[in-house]
């Protein structure tokens, strides 16, 4: 399986073949996001698309947010879903395409299952996000 950037002209042809990974991401996002807004952020270039696929069948796709800190430019995996798509492979291959756009670090939100996983990866817990409505 391998990681391919879907470039912004392609994004609306290949939407209805990732919008099921995107919103079995979403399943777990306590409602920041919806698979539209997700749609909205991506066409509009402001999110990447990365889709897994082997053997030109689409298994998952991932957005990214890419911004600056003082010393860092971050790849936030905002969001990431497929069956079977997070292994050692694909993992280097999003990060080539996360140095390719000039990140330091990469970065993502998960729940427990999944920082075990990304810690086979190199990932490290750094803080946990919590919130309140004002």
């Amino acid at each position: 399986m391998n990681v391919q950037y879907v470039p912004l002209e392609w994004v609306n042809g290949t939407w209805d073949k990732v919008d099921k990974f995107i919103a079995s991401a979403l399943a777990h996002s306590k409602g920041d996001y919806t698979v539209e807004q997700v749609k909205s952020l991506v066409t509009q270039g402001q999110w990447e698309l990365l889709v897994a696929v082997e053997e030109g069948v689409i298994h998952g796709a991932a957005t990214i947010n890419f911004y600056n800190r003082p010393n860092d430019r971050v790849a936030f995996i905002t969001t990431i879903g497929g069956k079977l798509v997070s292994n050692k492979d694909t993992f280097e291959e999003l990060r080539a395409f996360a140095k390719s756009k000039g990140a330091t670090v990469i970065e993502g939100a998960a729940r427990e299952s999944i920082a075990r996983l990304w810690k086979r990866y190199g990932f490290e817990e750094k803080y946990r996000i919590v919130g309140a409505r004002l």
